[in-house]
Formats: structure tokens, C-alpha cells, sequence
């Protein structure tokens, strides 16, 4: 269900939830799918019997439906796939988390300067003592041997590393490391405005993906290079990570989000 935490203006909101806001916004007529996230809105006392949104949750809604830079967090460990971000506007920032298994995500109130560490928090990202051993290790390979080994870990197969190399004819350290997957992540940040990374929608990417690999350290994917679109990656595409650390993914998320200039709109 829904809620709001007015002391810390915190939000618990769906997908549904959020689409039922911006259609509300917009006086747009909802589906008949979105029909039971009004009533648990207006259960909640956040939308009223006129379908009127309370004032507590108009800094969110205007920023999600008019965004300047968004965020996304996609987290993939062994209890599945969370979405996790932030939202920028031209007034307010928030960030959202979602916790495995839930359909709720939690919406919080950010400032500017805290946002490189809000979504470093997101990732779990921290020093520990394999960042004493960033020795730039790289790893070369291909995805479809990727997925091999991953579609053998995910089914329950326990294997040693060597055993499962040779199943799988994927390089050795490429199992070894795998076999302390804690979770991979990848982070995107789209904006609108003037730059190198802009396209010719008008939109700018820039994105980047990580293992998370407990002992084994962070692993930066160089290859497929991000942002990798729909279609751009297959079975017989290189796969190359390297080691790296906890210092240099801080600067490689603060590199992500866009400085003044890049947002400015662009010339005519």
C-alpha cells in the first residue's frame, strides 16, 4: 500500500501509483489496470474523492513529470532485479530505492550535494581491504561464455571454478571471480542538452556497469561498452572487465551526472 511519512517526507509509491499521479495531473482518463492504485491512493489520503493529489506529494510529481537529469539503478543479485534512482528537477531532487521483492519503491527528498554519495549508497559501494589490491587485473572473453557460466550458477549447479571453466570453456579466472558474485549493477543517467554524448534525439547517455565481487573486488566492464543499446550485443561480442576500486567507481558515477554546461539547451 501507499504511504507517506509527512515528519520526513517520505513517500511509498509503485510504478502503478506514479502513473496514476501523472495521469491525474493531466486530467487523463486511467485504464481500467490503474483503477485499484487510485483507490489505494485515495485509501491512503493521498488523492482525494475528486481525485485531487494532496499537497505533500506535488514537489514529487512535478519533478518526475518535467525532469532535467534522470538516474536509474539497476541491481542484479541472487534475490533478483531492483530499480533504484534519482530525479532531478528544476526545484527538487529525490531519490528512490526499492527493495527486493516489493512493488513499493521508497521516494526521499535529496540536496544537490549529496546526490554522487546517495547513489554510491544504492550500489552498496565501500572501501574494504581489496582496494589495497587494485592491481588493474583484466579479464578478456566473450559474452556468450558469460552467460554460460552464469546460466550454470543460476540453476544451483555447485561447481568449483576449474570444473566449471572446463564445462563451460570459459577462461579460468573469469569462473574464479564469478564464483563470488555479489551482484552486478549498471548506472544511467539521461539528461537533455548540448554535448558529445548527445544524440540525435536530443537526449545524452552516460552509463556504466559493474561486478560486485566480494573478494574478489569491484570489476569494471569495459566491453560491451556502455550505454549499450537493444540489439548492439550477441553471443559472439568481446567481453573485457577490469579490476578496480572503490575509490575510482566514486569518480567514475560523479564523471556520469552532467555539469552546467552540458546541461544547457542546445543551439538552434
Amino acid at each position: 500500500m501507499p504511504s507517506l511519512d509527512a515528519a520526513r517526507r517520505r513517500l511509498r509509491l509503485s510504478d502503478a501509483h506514479i502513473s496514476v499521479l501523472g495521469l491525474l495531473v493531466e486530467e487523463a482518463r486511467l485504464s481500467d489496470e490503474l483503477l485499484s492504485a487510485r483507490e489505494e491512493l485515495r485509501e491512503a489520503g493521498l488523492v482525494d474523492v475528486d481525485d485531487k493529489i494532496v499537497a505533500d506529494l506535488y514537489p514529487l510529481v512535478s519533478t518526475l513529470m518535467a525532469p532535467r537529469i534522470i538516474a536509474r539503478v539497476e541491481v542484479t543479485s541472487p534475490q533478483g532485479v531492483t530499480s533504484n534512482g534519482a530525479v532531478i528537477g528544476d526545484e527538487f531532487v529525490f531519490v528512490h530505492e526499492a527493495w527486493p521483492g516489493a512493488s513499493e519503491s521508497e521516494y526521499v527528498p535529496a540536496e544537490p550535494e549529496t546526490l554522487v554519495w546517495s547513489l554510491a549508497r544504492m550500489v552498496d559501494l565501500h572501501r574494504d581491504v581489496t582496494d589495497e589490491v587494485d592491481s588493474g587485473e583484466v579479464i578478456a572473453s566473450t559474452m556468450g561464455l558469460f552467460d554460460r557460466v552464469i546460466e550454470r550458477m543460476e540453476v544451483g549447479e555447485a561447481e568449483e571454478p576449474d570444473a566449471l571453466a572446463e564445462a563451460t570453456g570459459a577462461p579460468l579466472r573469469l569462473t574464479e571471480v564469478l564464483a563470488h558474485l555479489n551482484c552486478m549493477w549498471r548506472m544511467t543517467v539521461v539528461w537533455k542538452g548540448a554535448g558529445e554524448k548527445s544524440g540525435p534525439d536530443g537526449l545524452s547517455v552516460a552509463a556504466l556497469s559493474v561486478w560486485d565481487c566480494g573478494i574478489e573486488g569491484y570489476w569494471l566492464r569495459e566491453l560491451p561498452a556502455e550505454p549499450v543499446r537493444d540489439g548492439q550485443v550477441d553471443a559472439s561480442s568481446d567481453l573485457r572487465v577490469r579490476r578496480t576500486s572503490a575509490e575510482e567507481l566514486w569518480r567514475l558515477i560523479t564523471d556520469l551526472l552532467p555539469d552546467g554546461a552540458q546541461l544547457a539547451a542546445p543551439q538552434s
